[in-house]
Parts: structure tokens; C-alpha cells; sequence
């Protein structure tokens, strides 16, 4: 397989998450062979990121835009996706205990850079003044398929 590539730009306006959520899937189903329920983690990462690039923008200015691309190759898929915000350090995040910690109950904001830690094989996050990108990747499931 040859590396495929989809950009997509959408404002920045929460009702266009479910839109690069739906093209991610569908070039997950379409060029990996990541099973359905990776698949479906990677779409709760990408709705994560997007929501966040969303947030980094001024809710009335209308002209922002997030750009989503995602690239597939043999080995793995890759999706990026960038806000052109004020940036932040992602070092700069408190820490939130373990899940089943009850001091974790109140925490009401903020789990979305940790559940995209869980849900992805790898991710970086890249700020500056001129923005954020999030880089998410997902390796192929070959080797649950069994190598022959």
C-alpha cells in the first residue's frame, strides 16, 4: 500500500466535529487494517482534539478553521490536527489521579489530553503563539491477524 492523504479544514464551531470525526473513520476503514474497536477509540481522540482546537479560538470568531489531516501507510495512521489559537504547554496541565480514584470525581474539565493518552498508541502535542497541533497515531493490527 502507498501512503494516502486526506485534508479537510473546517471552522472552528463544535458542529463540525462529527465531520472530521466521520472522514478519520472512514479513512481508518478504508486504507488500515485497524480493528473496529481501534477504530472507534481513534474517533473519541480525534472528537478530544477537535473539541480542544475549537475551544483555543474566540466562540465569536467565525473565520477560524482546523485543519485535519490524516496519512496511512503500511505501518501505521496518522492524523494531525491543528488550531491556530494562543497555544498552551501541555507540561502546564495538572495532574489528575487514576480513574478509580474518587478524588477524580472532581475533576469536571479537562480529561480530554488524558483520554487521548489512552486511546492512542502515540501522540505529541507542538504549541506556540501561532497555534497547537496534536499529532495522534495508530499502528496497524497485523499482527492480531496473524502473520503468515
Amino acid at each position: 500500500m502507498t501512503e494516502r492523504a486526506v485534508q479537510l479544514e473546517i471552522p472552528a464551531g463544535a458542529e463540525f466535529v462529527a465531520l472530521a470525526r466521520l472522514v478519520v473513520s472512514a479513512m481508518a476503514a478504508g486504507e488500515t487494517q485497524l480493528s473496529d474497536d481501534r477504530v472507534d477509540d481513534l474517533k473519541i481522540a480525534v472528537s478530544e482534539a477537535c473539541t480542544n482546537a475549537i475551544e483555543a479560538h474566540d466562540a465569536l470568531d467565525t473565520e477560524e478553521r482546523v485543519l485535519v489531516e490524516c496519512w496511512a501507510d503500511e505501518s501505521h495512521l496518522e492524523v494531525r490536527i491543528e488550531d491556530r489559537g494562543s497555544g498552551f504547554d501541555v507540561s502546564d496541565l495538572p495532574e489528575h489521579p487514576p480513574v478509580t480514584d474518587p478524588e477524580r470525581l472532581k475533576f469536571e474539565r479537562g480529561l480530554g489530553i488524558p483520554l487521548i493518552r489512552a486511546l492512542v498508541d502515540e501522540v505529541e502535542f507542538s504549541s506556540s503563539g501561532d497555534g497547537t497541533a496534536v499529532r495522534l497515531v495508530m499502528h496497524h493490527d497485523d499482527e492480531l491477524d496473524g502473520e503468515e
